[in-house]
């Protein structure tokens, strides 16, 4: 059995938003945390990746590649000819990329903990989420395992990203965790048509405690200028992303 353990600051989905995630640091610092790991999307959208570069490059903490980080990698003509993905890419400089690079898909700290984007085998798929009407709505267990295994036998805590859309569930033993998204409260997508809304502007991230064998997670909501960023995305052609970052509606 493990002992109780220092708490973990779950950071997911920060999009480049660098004020949200200096928001995020100060609110888990002023709480007297120091461990940090990082779900993935950290770069990809119209805000600041530079800037969140910055932040992140003076930072040791564990993070997984995300499926817009690897599309930043990945390029390809369809990317290449948006002016978000040069941005970023230019913004992260061959310093940046060249840390995007070495990122793994998932990787465990503590032993038992497993970081991925989506799912441990797809940084594209939902993990606790069926979006299937339009609205996220809870999986069944029985589909959550099936995608956790056999990726995450023996571990007690699964922390994924992806959806934006804080949530927890207790799944065959192992608690499975999603922090909410640090810079994108919002968005639709159309594979299939759905949206994912926090209902809120708020920067979010969660705290994860382990106290014997199991696992305590708090959700944090942050307030921070979601008005200049709003600005920022409209400025660089994504007026899309300027309603969700103020609405944290989708």
């Amino acid at each position: 059995m493990h002992a109780t353990t220092e708490s973990l600051a779950v950071l997911a989905d920060i999009h480049g938003n660098a004020l949200a995630l200096e928001a995020v640091l100060a609110d888990a610092r002023a709480r007297g945390l120091t461990r940090f790991v990082n779900l993935g999307d950290t770069f990809y959208g119209p805000l600041d990746p530079g800037g969140t570069w910055l932040i992140l490059r003076e930072m040791d903490i564990p993070t997984v590649l995300g499926n817009q980080d690897r599309l930043l990698l990945e390029g390809g003509p369809q990317w290449e000819k948006l002016p978000v993905y040069t941005a970023a890419v230019n913004a992260l400089g061959s310093e940046g990329m060249a840390w995007l690079r070495s990122l793994p898909a998932s990787c465990r700290v503590d032993g038992d903990v497993l970081l991925c984007h989506g799912t441990p085998d797809n940084d594209s798929a939902y993990l606790l989420e069926d979006v299937s009407t339009g609205l996220p709505v809870m999986r069944d267990c029985r589909d959550i395992e099936r995608d956790l295994l056999p990726s995450a036998e023996g571990c007690s805590l699964v922390l994924a990203g992806h959806s934006h859309y804080p949530g927890l569930v207790q799944c065959g033993g192992i608690t499975v965790v999603n922090p909410g998204s640090v810079g994108l409260p919002a968005y639709d997508d159309d594979s299939p048509p759905h949206a994912m809304a926090s209902g809120s502007p708020h920067a979010r991230y969660a705290v994860l405690t382990r106290s014997g064998g199991a696992w305590e997670a708090k959700f944090v909501s942050v307030e921070y200028d979601w008005q200049a960023v709003s600005r920022m995305a409209a400025e660089n052609g994504r007026d899309d992303w300027a309603e969700w970052l103020t609405s944290g509606m989708a």
